[in-house]
């Protein structure tokens, strides 16, 4: 069986197939490792970071500051105002690490915040 399959040259066929798997394998792999590092690159740009943090800051006036006025309580205000201050200060720290961790406390924070302001009933 075996050397009939070598005869018909299958053995090669296959190897060949297998050559050209590898080949896509690879120059898929370097273009996709390429991609994301550009990708990263952008975005660990600190204006995204500070871009974002302007428009969270924007929304949770808005959404927060018409709580209080729909509502009338503080308590949703003052817990996102407190996780937007979290979040500006990651700012300040190192990328990765600890200015990472800030960052997605301070996005729970503010998570928190606004889902108190929802559930808040006049």
């Amino acid at each position: 069986m075996f050397a009939n399959a070598a005869q018909r040259g299958l053995f090669d066929r296959m190897a060949i197939g297998l050559s050209g798997l590898c080949l896509v394998h690879c120059v898929a792999s370097a273009i996709f490792v390429a991609l994301l590092a550009s990708a990263g690159g952008m975005l660990l740009d600190p204006r995204i970071h500070e871009t974002g943090l302007v428009f969270a800051i924007g929304l949770g006036i808005a959404a927060l500051g018409r709580g209080i006025v729909h509502h009338g309580f503080m308590m949703p205000a003052a817990v996102g105002g407190l996780g937007l201050g979290v979040m500006a200060g990651s700012l300040s720290l190192p990328e990765g690490g600890a200015g990472t961790v800030y960052t997605i406390v301070g996005v729970l924070i503010l998570a928190l915040g606004h889902d108190l302001n929802r559930r808040a009933v006049a």
